[in-house]
């Protein structure tokens, strides 16, 4: 009988200690989940500093090209032109850019109210109200404040990625040999090989990049002048800035050029929209060589997942650098695996 008890007891206590133990390891999983996401997230922001200190890397080399500097003064001066260069600018137009904003955030009430009386009168407009209201609304809102959060302010973010960039710029052969310190010896030249290869990748999608937002600022701005639309200096930033979030970016761009148009008549909102969409192709017709030339092609479907996927999970900075992490990964697929197992395409 005493031999029965004992080994029910020692049953409990071997029940209850497995317990324990699953739910220490459930805890645990959970624990390195979190650390993971927002070491991720740290990883997304140094990531972001590389893309800037490539372009500081390119002007200094442009810079060191034409006024024959040195490596080191010639990346100092990209890093400080660049900075006073914003500074200028801001100064210049900031006094402008912020009345206009001012003027267009006390605007946008009365043009939604406005374009909510003229989408009354028309059938497909009562079907647009009738999704836009109640449930609907609420998800769309709930969407979209979870795909722009982000665990650190935004604002609080660019100080940080632009340290990173600062830091990547200063000394870049350091990180590259830190990388390659990884590959075996007989695989340098695959590492190599490979970080060129990115290199050429993140520099084309930061040249298009950089040569979309410029053109569709002030393609728009002058044109929705033309039209007659108000604050169309701070439209034209906005549609440039938001030229850096691919498939969203134009289309968030459309909306508060859309709605003023609505307030001066239906005829002028169609033809605003109309403007976006041309501004839109002349500025895709420019930009798409280069990133034909200088970047590996990405499945429509799969940036759009990619972009999906990030911006859930690391909000506005994750959409954004969502197309350049895409980027890299099918680069590493290709030269880890791909090439690894397909030695013909190596001569290619």
């Amino acid at each position: 009988m005493e031999n029965q008890k004992d080994h029910s007891v020692k049953k409990e206590l071997t029940y209850t200690a497995k317990v324990w133990q699953t739910t220490a390891i459930i805890c645990l999983s959970i624990t390195i989940l979190l650390i993971l996401r927002i070491a991720f997230n740290i990883f997304l922001m140094a990531f972001a500093g590389v893309l800037i200190a490539v372009y500081f890397q390119g002007l200094a080399g442009l810079l060191e090209k034409i006024l024959k500097l040195n490596r080191k003064l010639a990346s100092f001066t990209s890093i400080a032109g660049t900075l006073l260069l914003l500074i200028l600018l801001t100064g210049f137009i900031g006094t402008t850019i912020q009345r206009q904003a001012a003027e267009l955030s006390d605007a946008l009430p009365n043009t939604v109210r406005t374009a909510r009386e003229k989408l009354s009168h028309s059938t497909i407009g009562q079907k647009i109200l009738k999704y836009s209201s109640g449930d609907n609304s609420q998800k769309l809102l709930d969407t979209a404040s979870t795909l722009f959060s982000t665990s650190f302010g935004f604002v609080g973010e660019l100080y940080i990625i632009l340290f990173f960039g600062i830091f990547f710029t200063a000394d870049p052969s350091l990180y590259k040999k830190g990388i390659l310190s990884l590959f075996p010896k007989n695989k340098k030249n695959t590492g190599e090989r490979m970080l060129h290869r990115i290199g050429i990748a993140l520099k084309g999608w930061l040249k298009s990049i950089l040569i979309s937002m410029v053109l569709i600022s002030i393609l728009l701005a002058g044109s929705l002048a033309l039209i007659g639309l108000p604050v169309t200096i701070v439209l034209g930033l906005f549609a440039g800035m938001l030229e850096i979030i691919p498939n969203f970016g134009p289309i968030i761009a459309m909306i508060p050029g859309v709605l003023l148009g609505l307030t001066i008549g239906t005829k002028t909102a169609v033809i605003v929209a109309l403007t976006y969409i041309i501004c839109q192709t002349i500025v895709g017709n420019l930009a798409t060589p280069l990133i034909q030339k200088k970047i590996i092609h990405l499945p429509p479907a799969v940036t759009f997942m990619s972009q999906l996927i990030m911006g859930l999970l690391y909000g506005v900075l994750g959409i954004i650098l969502a197309v350049p992490l895409l980027s890299i990964i099918i680069i590493l697929i290709d030269e880890l695996y791909v090439k690894r197992n397909n030695p013909q395409l190596n001569t290619q």
